[in-house]
């Protein structure tokens, strides 16, 4: 009688005092045992006042009911898909929402209900991989930014392709812990590429020179990736830069010769075919002719897999002594093992041309280190 009351008084009442009413018959509702008849009854009344004209009483519903896992699932599902000042309280808080309600809204709804949803607290990975997938700029700064937001590796992933051109998207995933290597190289690829295209990189230096300079850099980055990399991440992160058409001999062979062994192990498995465990027992304990035809396998040409083997031997060696693989005592032995032909320069040359780099590069860096701790012990 008390629900029959208040919708014939709701007939004719001003929408404040309706607005008024319906949060405090949503109260009530919260309080009533859920087999009084009453609440029952009050369930009915809810859902006739989501017909009602006026915002303000929807929105005090919303606001009521919104946090509350008691609330009658039809109507927070029909306040959810209401205009966005009713929807907010409900899709930024309500515990009735599962995550198969949130995905579909998420295709449903409007960029307004995508960030309301990318802004839930501990929203889970399923519906972060939504938004991933379907949301636009705003909604993905707003899910970055969300601290308890629970995105997974291959949601990162799938942003770093979508946006990695942002600037304000690229910045939040670099400072991410958990992005993946591979990921992680293609945003550092774009901002390469925009150095290369800056006003005073292009009046400094010429095509060529920016050419070769970003080329080594990525390169560089991406072996500093390699060594942090978790194992499960490299073959993926080899797979990017096949595709990129970056694991070049040069790269390859600078990856040796810096001690990036799992890295290369990788490589080797995804060029090569075999398994994993075949090419890493190969490499710790096969002769120098099962090694050199495993590079071969690889793709490598025939000429410079003899340098290949004698690194990946030298590298053995080094390993078995000590802890660290000195990657300049490599460097060195390549040196001193092959001669090269200045007159007629074959492709074995081109590879110990970038073997004396790579030794130069880490003189500097130890006479730098050294320098460095002279001038503190002093």
């Amino acid at each position: 009688m008390i629900i029959k009351a208040f919708l014939r008084w709701t007939e004719t009442a001003t929408a404040g005092d309706r607005a008024k009413a319906a949060g405090a018959l949503a109260k009530a509702f919260l309080r009533c045992p859920p087999t009084d008849e009453q609440h029952r009854a009050a369930v009915h009344a809810m859902i006739h006042l989501l017909d009602d004209p006026s915002a303000l009483v929807r929105k005090a519903l919303a606001e009521t009911l919104a946090t509350s896992p008691k609330a009658p699932r039809s109507v927070i599902l029909a306040l959810s898909e209401d205009q966005p000042d009713v929807a907010c309280h409900v899709l930024t808080f309500s515990p009735i929402l599962t995550d198969t309600d949130l995905v579909d809204l998420c295709g449903r709804g409007g960029a307004m209900t995508r960030g309301l949803i990318a802004a839930r607290p501990n929203l889970s990975r399923s519906v972060a991989a939504a938004l991933a997938e379907v949301g636009d700029l705003g909604e993905i700064l707003i899910l970055l930014e969300n601290p308890t937001a629970h995105v997974s590796r291959y949601s990162l992933r799938r942003l770093s392709e979508r946006f990695g051109r942002e600037t304000s998207v690229r910045n939040r995933l670099l400072a991410n812990d958990t992005l993946p290597a591979e990921a992680r190289d293609r945003l550092v690829g774009h901002v390469s590429a925009l150095l290369a295209q800056s006003g005073l990189v292009r009046s400094t230096m010429s095509p060529s020179r920016i050419a070769h300079v970003t080329r080594e850099a990525s390169d560089l980055a991406a072996l500093m990736l390699a060594a942090d990399a978790e194992r499960e991440d490299l073959p993926l992160l080899v797979e990017h830069l096949a595709v990129s058409n970056r694991l070049t001999p040069a790269f390859l062979m600078h990856a040796l010769c810096s001690g990036r062994i799992e890295f290369f192990a990788a490589a080797m498995t995804y060029l090569t075919g075999l398994e994993e465990r075949r090419v890493r027992s190969l490499m710790a304990t096969a002769r120098h002719n099962a090694v050199r035809a495993l590079y071969e396998s690889a793709g490598l040409d025939r000429a410079i897999c003899d340098v290949f083997a004698e690194a990946t031997l030298l590298w053995r060696n080094l390993s078995h002594r000590t802890s660290q693989t000195g990657g300049e005592s490599i460097c060195a032995a390549l040196m001193q093992k092959f001669s090269r032909n200045p007159d007629q320069p074959t492709a074995i040359d081109e590879l110990l041309d970038l073997v004396e780099s790579l030794q130069l590069s880490e003189e500097r860096q130890i006479a730098r280190t050294f320098a460095s701790e002279a001038a503190l012990a002093a």
